[in-house]
């Protein structure tokens, strides 16, 4: 019996320490991806501000229409209006009835300081995308028609903001909710996944340079990761309700 009661007293302090090993990998992990967006932004910011514009930039755009004819579109028929459902993923309408279904979910489970820091992360993001916007001024692409209407600045792309700050802020929450690692691993490349399709459906649609898209991931990346960051913390001092873990 003793025997007993000492290997499953290890077990325990085992899986404490495993745990407490994985979450400082998961803070450096996180440390790191930060830095690296944030180092991303400025690089590519420094560019747009001394007036020049990324080799690719033009390329790029260039490359996803038929060659001579700048205001057709490669690929089959069908494609630019999937490219224009894809990009209504990382619109305003779509974000905030997203936003708030998840927010009233986590009312429902008396979750309310998670709903409040979900709606600090996507309302923050919303602030800090407005304010970048009209901080650069950048114009829209002209070297290729447009195949939707805009009329906001450039830099940095809001969709691809916006859609990084809140898929990967929800599923960074969903992660939390399970031990199964396979399922933290599908949650957080759903997140990731959506957040590039709504991207690259910007440069498709010649709405965005492709540096617009690149500096909207990086910024929309660093935000989500902050405020996720910020609500563990908030969390281990007790602050926040504790974590829903689901057993495998």
């Amino acid at each position: 019996m003793k025997r007993q009661t000492l290997r499953k007293a290890w077990e325990a302090v085992r899986q404490r320490l495993v745990k407490a090993g994985l979450l400082e990998a998961a803070v450096l992990i996180s440390l790191l991806v930060i830095a690296g967006s944030v180092w991303g932004f400025l690089a590519l910011t420094s560019v747009i501000l001394d007036g020049g514009q990324m080799r690719f930039d033009e390329g790029i755009l260039l490359f996803m229409r038929e060659p001579g004819r700048a205001g057709v579109p490669r690929g089959p028929v069908w494609l630019p209006q999937v490219m224009k459902d894809l990009t209504a993923l990382g619109g305003a309408a779509v974000l905030s009835l997203l936003s708030l279904s998840v927010v009233g979910f986590l009312l429902l489970e008396r979750k309310g300081r998670i709903a409040l820091l979900v709606v600090a992360s996507i309302t923050g993001g919303l602030l800090l995308a407005g304010a970048l916007k009209s901080t650069f001024h950048r114009p829209r692409p002209e070297v290729v028609p447009h195949l939707t209407e805009e009329t906001t600045t450039s830099f940095p792309s809001g969709h691809s903001m916006l859609s990084a700050v809140t898929y990967l802020t929800l599923g960074t929450l969903l992660a939390r909710h399970y031990r199964d690692h396979r399922l933290k691993i599908f949650f957080l490349s759903a997140a990731a996944v959506i957040a590039f399709v709504v991207g690259l459906s910007r440069v498709y649609l010649g709405v965005h340079y492709p540096s617009d898209v690149l500096a909207g991931w990086c910024a929309g990346t660093a935000w989500a990761l902050l405020c996720d960051l910020a609500a563990c913390w908030l969390q281990r001092r007790g602050q926040v309700e504790p974590e829903v873990v689901s057993a495998e």
